[in-house]
C-alpha cells in the first residue's frame, strides 16, 4: 500500500483565473502550517510543482523528510489567454466559451491554454512516475487543479462533478493505492 497525500498550497489571495502565474504563498498562518506538518507522515518524500507558491509551502512543510527535485509537470492548468482574469472579464468577451469550459470539462482550452483532459493526462503521468521511483509515501504540494485531477483518477467522478469540490488552501487530500487500486482517505483536510 501506498499514500498520496495531496497539499494544496497556501492562499495567495489572488482572484481570478491563476495557473502559471507565479505568485506568492501567505504563509502567515504558522499554526496552520504546524497541524498541516504533524498531519502528514515524517517517512513521505515531498515534492512541489516549480511555482513559488507550492515551493514556498513544501518548504514550510518539509522538515527531515525527503525532498525531491521542484516538478514543472505539477504546475496548475495553464489558463493561456484567460490567465488572470476573472470568470466575469472572460465572460465579457468569451461568455459560451467559458461557460462551455466549466460546463463540459474534458477536451475545451482556453486560448494558448490546456484544457482538463491535458491537465489531468499531465499531472497522471508525473504521479505515477514519482509513485514507481519509491515505495514510501508521497507528498504533493501542488495545485487546486492538480489536487482535483488525482481526486477525480480515485473517485471516478465526472469532470463536471469533480469541479464542483471544495479543495481549501493548506488542505490534505489523501489517496490510498493498493494493488493498483486507487481509493480516498480523507478528502479536503484542513488539519
Amino acid at each position: 500500500m501506498q499514500r498520496l497525500f495531496l497539499v494544496r498550497h497556501g492562499p495567495t489571495h489572488a482572484k481570478g483565473m491563476i495557473g502559471w502565474t507565479d505568485l506568492p504563498a501567505d504563509l502567515s498562518d504558522t499554526g496552520a502550517l504546524k497541524r498541516l506538518d504533524r498531519f502528514l507522515p515524517d517517512d513521505a518524500r515531498v515534492v512541489s510543482s516549480d511555482l513559488i507558491r507550492t515551493v514556498e509551502t513544501a518548504n514550510a512543510i518539509e522538515r527531515a523528510r525527503k525532498r525531491l527535485p521542484h516538478h514543472p509537470k505539477l504546475r496548475e492548468m495553464h489558463f493561456g489567454d484567460w490567465e488572470n482574469l476573472g470568470f466575469e472579464d472572460v465572460s465579457a468577451t468569451s461568455p459560451d466559451h467559458v461557460r462551455a469550459f466549466y460546463e463540459q470539462p474534458g477536451d475545451i482550452a482556453p486560448p494558448n491554454g490546456e484544457s482538463w483532459n491535458q491537465v489531468r493526462a499531465r499531472v497522471s503521468a508525473t504521479v505515477d512516475a514519482l509513485l514507481a521511483e519509491d515505495p514510501n509515501d508521497l507528498i504533493v504540494v501542488c495545485h487546486f487543479g492538480v489536487v482535483l485531477s488525482q481526486l477525480q483518477r480515485a473517485t471516478g467522478l465526472q469532470s463536471y462533478e469533480t469541479f464542483a469540490q471544495k479543495i481549501d488552501n493548506l488542505s490534505v487530500t489523501e489517496v490510498i493505492i493498493k494493488d493498483g487500486n486507487w481509493n480516498t482517505g480523507v478528502i479536503n483536510h484542513c488539519p
